[in-house]
């Protein structure tokens, strides 16, 4: 998967810019596992317009196909078996 790049013209806060490390090292992880999710972003509990503002963000993992979660799932999983 290839991380959205942040395109907010408000500068980042540490947050923020903490919330898409996460979100980028994850997606890596998960891309050396063979899992990709189709959507990946970061969101503040905020509107857009507020992102200067953020007391926090979350990385955002969207949705996915049945056959990705499984895949997901089956990642973990052999990921705490061993």
């Amino acid at each position: 998967m290839t991380p959205t790049p942040h395109t907010s013209h408000a500068p980042l806060t540490p947050k923020i810019q903490e919330a898409l490390d996460a979100r980028d090292a994850l997606a890596t992880a998960l891309s050396q596992a063979g899992v990709q999710l189709p959507a990946m972003d970061i969101r503040t509990p905020w509107a857009d317009d507020r992102k200067a503002d953020a007391q926090y963000a979350l990385v955002h993992l969207g949705v996915c196909a049945p056959p990705v979660a499984l895949l997901l799932a089956d990642v973990i999983t052999k990921g705490i078996s061993g």
